[in-house]
Order: C-alpha cells, then sequence, then structure tokens
C-alpha cells in the first residue's frame, strides 16, 4: 500500500484536530484487522472492526444505522435499527460474500457463547459489503470462513491496535471510488465538550462517485482519463465511533452526518448506490443480561453539533485516504483504476 494520505498533499483545511493516530483505532478498545486475497483476478478480502475486546455478545455497544440509499445486500442491519446495539464484530467485504461472513460471525459466537441458539437467544451477525466486480472476479465466490476468521484474529491482534492499513487492502482490495481506485481509509476527530475530551473516528470502505464528481477540499476536479456515462453504481460502507455517551437515537442522527462527508465530495447518492452508516460509542456496554432498568448518560442534545461537524469531517478525509493510499491497480481481466496520489503528483509538477 502507498504510505501518501490526504494531509501529504495539503488536502484537508480542517481545523479540527485529529486523534494520536488520524484513525479509527484512536478510539480506545476498537481495532481493525484485515484479510486479503490477491492472485489473478481474485481481488477482494474482508476488513474486521471490533468496538472492544471482550466478549460482544455479553457486553453490546449502543448503535444506530443511517440507510443513505439502500441499494445494497447487508445483513444485520434491521436488528440495529430496531434494538439499537451490535453483539458481533463488524465484517466489510465484497456482496457475495456476505453469506460466508454471516456464517463466520455465528460461528464466532457461538465458540465464545456455547449458549447462542439453545439456551438464549440467535445473535446478530453484522456484515456490510460493496460490489468488487469490474476488479476483482467476484462470480468465483472465492472467500471463505478461514478468510474472515483470519480478518477477525489480525483484529484482535497486536496490529489491530495500531493505525489501519488503508488503500487496496482486506475488503478495500477491489474497491473503486469515482472513478481511481478506491478501497479502506480511516480519520479520526479530538473533541472537547465542556472539559470533557472525546474522540470519534471514521473507517470507510469506498466504492462510490461517478468518474468526472470528486471535488477535493481546495476545489479541484480530478477525473480519470476515462471518463464515460455510466451511472453512479458504487457503494460506500461508513462505520463512525466515539468514546461520547451518546443513545442510539443521537447515534442515528451523527451517522446521518457521514452523508455530509461524502457529499462534500461531490456524490449525489445514485440510484444504484448503496451507501449505508454504522456508528457506535463505546462508552457504557448493554449486557446480554441482567439488570431490569439501566442507567445512562447522554450528551445533551444542545451540545452535539460537535459530534456532527467531526463525522462528516473524519468521514470526508477517511474517503480521502483510501484515494490516496490506493496504488494504481490492474484488476480481473485487466480491467485498471489510476491512483487519486498519481493525479495530484502530476498535478503538483505542472
Amino acid at each position: 500500500m502507498s504510505d501518501r494520505l490526504a494531509r501529504d498533499f495539503g488536502l484537508i483545511p480542517d481545523a479540527t484536530p485529529t486523534g494520536a493516530t488520524n484513525a479509527i483505532t484512536d478510539v480506545a478498545g476498537v481495532r481493525v484487522g484485515h484479510h486479503t486475497r490477491r492472485d489473478g483476478n481474485l481481488n477482494t478480502g474482508f476488513t474486521a472492526i471490533l468496538p472492544h475486546g471482550g466478549n460482544l455478545f455479553r457486553d453490546k455497544v449502543p448503535a444506530a444505522v443511517s440507510v443513505i440509499n439502500g441499494f445494497g445486500k447487508s445483513s444485520g442491519l434491521m436488528q440495529v435499527a430496531e434494538l439499537g446495539s451490535i453483539e458481533t464484530p463488524i465484517l466489510l467485504t465484497n456482496t457475495f460474500s456476505v453469506g460466508v461472513g454471516f456464517t463466520a460471525l455465528v460461528r464466532d459466537a457461538i465458540r465464545a457463547n456455547p449458549a447462542v441458539g439453545r439456551e438464549t437467544s440467535t445473535v446478530n451477525p453484522l456484515v456490510c459489503e460493496c460490489n468488487d466486480g469490474f476488479l476483482n472476479d467476484i462470480q468465483a465466490m472465492a472467500l471463505t470462513e478461514a478468510d474472515a476468521e483470519a480478518a477477525l484474529a489480525a483484529a484482535s491482534g497486536p496490529e489491530g491496535t495500531l493505525s489501519p492499513t488503508q488503500g487496496a487492502v482486506g475488503a478495500g482490495t477491489g474497491m473503486s471510488c469515482f472513478g481511481f481506485k478506491g478501497g479502506i481509509g480511516t480519520a479520526s476527530r479530538r473533541l472537547d465538550l465542556a472539559g470533557c475530551p472525546f474522540t470519534l473516528g471514521a473507517l470507510v470502505l469506498a466504492n462510490f462517485g461517478k468518474a468526472g464528481d470528486l471535488v477535493l477540499p481546495d476545489g479541484r476536479r480530478p477525473s480519470p482519463d476515462d471518463i464515460s456515462d455510466i451511472p453512479e453504481r458504487g457503494s460506500i460502507i461508513i462505520v463512525l465511533a466515539t468514546d461520547a455517551p451518546l443513545a442510539s437515537r443521537q447515534l442515528r442522527r451523527v451517522a446521518q452526518r457521514g452523508g455530509a462527508g461524502i457529499s462534500w465530495l461531490g456524490s449525489f447518492w445514485g440510484n444504484g448506490s448503496g451507501d449505508i452508516a454504522l456508528a457506535f460509542s463505546t462508552a457504557r456496554r448493554l449486557p446480554h443480561e441482567g439488570a431490569a432498568v439501566l442507567e445512562t448518560q447522554e450528551i445533551a442534545e444542545d451540545r452535539i453539533d460537535v459530534l456532527f461537524r467531526a463525522a462528516a469531517e473524519a468521514t470526508r478525509e477517511a474517503v480521502l485516504n483510501a484515494l490516496c493510499a490506493a496504488p494504481a491497480y490492474i484488476g480481473r481481466d485487466g480491467h485498471s483504476r489510476p491512483s487519486l496520489a498519481d493525479w495530484l503528483t502530476g498535478e503538483n509538477k505542472r
């Protein structure tokens, strides 16, 4: 992967400070792991996000989902919307591997909780997808449970606590964005509310945007050489994490602001685009069993704007990081995508 990110090209004018590594893992306890398959026409993988390192089924986290445009085949979103919690790691992958990810998460939950589906409830596996079929032979359905387990293992290992690799890696291996090579990107923002410090981080699977529509923060409009009239048929998955105490209803509002981040870049959320934003808070745990009444804290509504801005800013930067980190790429049947970083380097030389 390239080590060039958006700030290396001076693309981020935001004044809000970032976390220590400018990544979703700046939110304490959050971990990310990738597993990549790149072999000839196969260019795909899994990315795993762990809200915390414990037993998520037993200690759920408050969460919400915002379906910006619902052209997608994800698993688990309905229960997140209804119950306002996440109880498995989040897996990102290609469209035809959602079922594999679902099964891997069920097995992972059963290993840690043998009562699942018997003495207690079933589990809600959370798998989100984008279509990487331009660069990956998606019909091969090559990803296996072992691939998903490898991403989960990477997230729970020591490397999962570091700043995640970005660009053409894991679920982002075969993704495209605004006609350039897309993939995984991440960013974070530090907040202060009445003297209390909080962090919000974003991780995106960027596979959206019509070629020629990208608008950089400085107003430039990069375009690949082969612009066509193909409609917008991509997708983006936005995952937002924060240690700020937010109720599920408030997390849904924060998730919606991920849409502002991608619209700043020129996306209009086309008919064939699956644009999904998930948000969760690590500030409290929701026990699977226990007390009938739970105590809670939440940020006052008239102070929530700082989180809205952070969500939009971090999402925009995460997408730009995905674009800048991904190298020029040749995938299935010789299909190719240029690198935004190469375009920017050329621009800087002129």
